[in-house]
């Protein structure tokens, strides 16, 4: 099977997610009142979960391809990945904050992640095509 170019479209429309996420995501940070260890517990939950999905993204596709991963690799993706979730919505929960901002953060997580994801997938596919 031959690998195809990933379209133009979709790569742009995998940045524009990746980028509405995250700039979406520290613009609410920078502009919300709470106190700076809350901002940066909210900060560093974001990096965490961009690393942890393209971790698992690579670790998906590598065994997909025969790529050797060894399966504590691949389990700490996977934890990475679901902890970096499971934080973010314990921090929301407990936060004191309005709903509508609660929400704006877990979709702004949510399309980072999805546009990280995409990006990588793209990345990939377009050097092995």
């Amino acid at each position: 099977m031959k690998n195809q170019k990933t379209s133009t479209a979709f790569v742009a429309a995998s940045w524009i997610a990746l980028l509405a996420g995250v700039i979406g995501f520290i613009v609410g940070l920078a502009r919300a009142e709470m106190l700076l260890n809350e901002k940066g517990y909210y900060f560093t939950i974001l990096l965490y979960g961009l690393f942890a999905v393209v971790s698992l993204q690579k670790a998906v596709r590598d065994r997909q391809e025969n790529i050797p991963v060894t399966d504590i690799y691949y389990g700490i993706c996977w934890f990475g990945t679901l902890s970096s979730i499971t934080l973010l919505i314990i921090g929301l929960v407990n936060a004191i904050i309005l709903p509508s901002e609660k929400g704006f953060y877990a979709f702004a997580f949510l399309l980072a992640l999805f546009g990280a994801i995409s990006v990588q997938k793209n990345t990939r596919d377009n050097l092995s095509a």
